[in-house]
């Protein structure tokens, strides 16, 4: 692209304009394009700096911008750019500068020297059409060479992608992502239906799809609009659990999201249906429901199989039940009560049984049991959990392996689907499913279809904690169907009833508020394993709680505060929410060492972070939980270690990761902490449930303290949750189906 030499002057009838090539990015926002640089400009002696909005930018390259000349008071005088465009450096010093400054993964400083040297100014054309020629260079393989020969065609067409979305005035962050999942065909894609974009992204939602759409001049009032509000509309309903809604209530919805009369909105819910994206299905009390397909077809189909599974002879062969008993009380080295021994008889004779029971009532104590005898019997045993943590305490307890249940299904990256399905079933004899109470119907039908029919199925779990994230409430409607065989362990055995945790847990899962010590004076001898410490002011909370996992608790204690405690809040917003108290969590306990800023976090070696989504391609899921080990800027990726296995992300992934050392009770499920610290208070009033106090109390395996407001807490235990999931799965279940 043919230039004017770099200058600057003034135009009395429009913008100033200068050019010259970037020396520093000072300041790049990639939320916003946002970007504060350092330009060399000539006739200019210092360097001059240009504020702007462009989608990219790196050092080296060639800068044209069109604007006014500004003072700042604190930054002095700026040139504020109307307009920036941005074109590859065409001296050998710009091009080395631009390719060493980590915009290409794989290619660093000493990479960037060696290539302008060997090529000069044909470099790009030389990675673009000739990239063979890169094997001359020395250290460069087949491998590397593979890899910067992507790198380069994926970063242009980022950046087209980022362009594009800035013109229509919103976030560039997401362009990689979009890239990923549409490739060159991404701006294609987005202009012919832009609410793809919140269908396919995460991370982009309705409103940012819509507000593209606006720009590009789909109508306020679009048949095109109103179906992708609705079906927006039934995607947030599914968020708060509900597996469909009545249409009624979702056309109000969807009328007061979009402001579209009720008559377009009518329109485009008929549409959903006719061509089948949409489900109708009668409720109970007459009121058509309307499903997602995917959701109808995994509730319907779940109920199915789940009562086929119940039908038919036990794997088990015949066996005199009051033997097995006596012996496995030999093994286990424990008497039984009487609803651990039933709870034998009904497993080794119900092809489908449901475990349930709180803390300490000894759920584990008979699954153990009961896994002793399938065992003795030759019988092959698979167990799985939800989560990563649900797993391995499964492993530890069982002393058997256990896996995910993705893990278990085993995802195919040619395909996009499990391995295991209804096709393909699993192999196995008795599957024993963990903390079920945290599983949604979608991931229960991925489970269920893939187990042989003739096999039998233990659910366990706690039908008094926070139910799945996800849609559905699968465990409370196995168990109020009436169709399976269900053992309700109750009794709080002696030893588990001397922990204040247990205790209290079953006083809030009653109704009634915990017992609540203020904790001892530094000398004194710990007495209990649970505590409360008093505090109404939210900020002084959260600089009590942050002091007490720097210094107080690994002195008193001798442990590892970032290994062995964990926060978890009630909510992500405000002082003690996750957000905030990892961001003073990280600056009291990793404050140093290498870093890289992304999504409004700055990631570190050393911090504490948990995986948010299910990533199938990298083989980690919602929930586990990892260390940073190391930051690499040349080739622009950082590797998480999560229990035996190090994985890579790209820097532009990192919004598959948050910070942990606080997180959300929702979160927490499935795990276990040494010690917890649970901060209450009345600013998190809308998530105060019983069943979330409870939820989070169990949490802690040896230590739990309560901090902030005793009324916050009270108001906790009287909020018990009293709101319905709309779901058919019950009534499909004693219908047969």
């Amino acid at each position: 692209m043919p230039r004017s030499p770099a200058q600057s002057h003034p135009d009395p009838t429009g913008p100033d304009r200068i050019t010259g090539s970037v020396e520093r990015v000072t300041f790049h926002s990639e939320e916003t394009g946002f970007a504060v640089l350092k330009v060399k400009v000539r006739g200019h002696k210092e360097l001059v700096a240009v504020v702007g909005t462009l989608p990219s930018i790196s050092p080296g390259e060639w800068l044209e911008a069109e604007g006014k000349w500004h003072i700042d008071p604190k930054h002095g005088q700026q040139f504020k750019a109307e307009q920036l465009r941005t074109t590859h450096p065409d001296t050998l010093e710009g091009i080395e500068k631009y390719l060493g400054s980590g915009l290409i993964k794989g290619i660093g400083p000493v990479y960037a020297e060696k290539l302008v040297k060997a090529f000069g100014k044909d470099v790009f054309d030389v990675i673009d059409n000739r990239s063979a020629l890169l094997l001359k260079i020395d250290g460069i393989g087949a491998g590397r060479r593979t890899a910067i020969k992507e790198a380069w065609s994926e970063h242009k067409f980022v950046r087209d992608i980022m362009t594009f979305l800035l013109s229509h005035g919103v976030s560039t962050a997401r362009a990689f992502r979009i890239y990923k999942t549409y490739g060159e065909k991404a701006i294609e894609t987005v202009m012919a239906d832009p609410y793809c974009l919140a269908r396919d992204i995460r991370g982009i939602g309705f409103k940012t799809a819509d507000q593209i759409a606006l720009q590009m001049g789909i109508s306020h009032d679009s048949d095109l609009r109103a179906r992708a509000g609705v079906e927006y509309a039934l995607q947030e309903l599914t968020s708060d659990g509900h597996c469909a809604y009545p249409r009624n209530a979702l056309c109000e919805e969807t009328v007061k999201l979009l402001d579209i009369p009720p008559d377009i909105i009518e329109a485009a819910i008929d549409h959903g249906v006719e061509n089948r994206r949409l489900v109708v299905d009668p409720d109970r009390h007459g009121e058509p429901l309307i499903y997602l397909k995917t959701l109808h077809f995994a509730e319907t189909s779940f109920a199915t199989d789940m009562l086929r599974l119940a039908h038919g002879t036990h794997p088990c062969p015949p066996i005199q039940v009051d033997k097995a008993i006596t012996w496995v009380q030999d093994q286990v080295k424990l008497e039984l009560a009487p609803s651990q021994q039933s709870a034998i008889r009904q497993a080794v004779a119900a092809k489908v049984m449901i475990i349930t029971g709180g803390p300490g009532v000894g759920k584990t104590t008979i699954v153990n049991s009961i896994l002793k005898i399938f065992r003795a019997k030759k019988l092959q045993v698979c167990l799985c959990a939800p989560t990563g943590r649900a797993a391995k305490r499964m492993s530890e307890t069982t002393g058997m392996t256990a896996k995910t249940i993705h893990r278990l299904l085993e995802f195919d990256p040619k395909t996009g689907q499990f391995k295991h399905n209804e096709d393909k079933k699993l192999a196995g004899d008795v599957f024993v499913i963990d903390e079920a109470s945290m599983i949604d119907i979608v991931l229960a039908h991925q489970l269920i279809r893939a187990i042989p029919k003739r096999a039998a199925v233990v659910w366990v779990g706690d039908i008094d904690q926070l139910p799945s994230v996800g849609p559905g409430t699968v465990l409370r409607d196995l168990i109020d169907c009436n169709q399976f065989a269900v053992c309700r362990l109750t009794e709080v055995f002696r030893q588990a009833a001397e922990s204040a945790i247990i205790t209290n847990a079953h006083r809030v899962n009653r109704g009634e508020v915990p017992v609540m010590p203020e904790p001892e004076t530094p000398g004194q001898k710990v007495s209990s394993d649970f505590y409360f410490m008093s505090q109404d002011d939210p900020d002084v909370a959260a600089e009590r709680l942050v002091q007490m996992v720097k210094h107080s608790l690994p002195k008193r204690f001798g442990l590892d505060p970032i290994e062995h405690v964990q926060i978890i809040t009630p909510m992500q917003k405000g002082v003690l929410g996750a957000r905030a108290l990892n961001v003073a969590l990280q600056a009291a306990l990793n404050p140093t060492g290498d870093s890289i800023e992304r999504f409004g976090y700055h990631y570190r070696v050393g911090d504490k972070v948990m995986q948010m989504v299910n990533d199938y391609q990298k083989d980690v899921f919602n929930g586990d939980s990892g260390r940073i080990t190391e930051i690499n800027a040349t080739d622009r990726t950082l590797r998480v270690r999560f229990e035996h296995r190090s994985v890579e992300y790209d820097f532009q992934e990192l919004d598959e990761l948050s910070l942990s050392y606080a997180i959300t009770v929702h979160k927490s499920q499935g795990s276990e902490y040494p010690f917890v610290i649970l901060p209450m208070h009345t600013q998190h009033y809308i998530l105060l449930q019983r069943n979330l106090l409870y939820t989070a109390l169990t949490r802690g395996k040896k230590f739990v303290l309560l901090l902030g407001s005793a009324k916050a807490v009270a108001i906790a235990v009287r909020n018990a949750d009293s709101r319905q999931r709309v779901t058919l799965l019950k009534e499909r279940l004693q219908a047969g189906g």
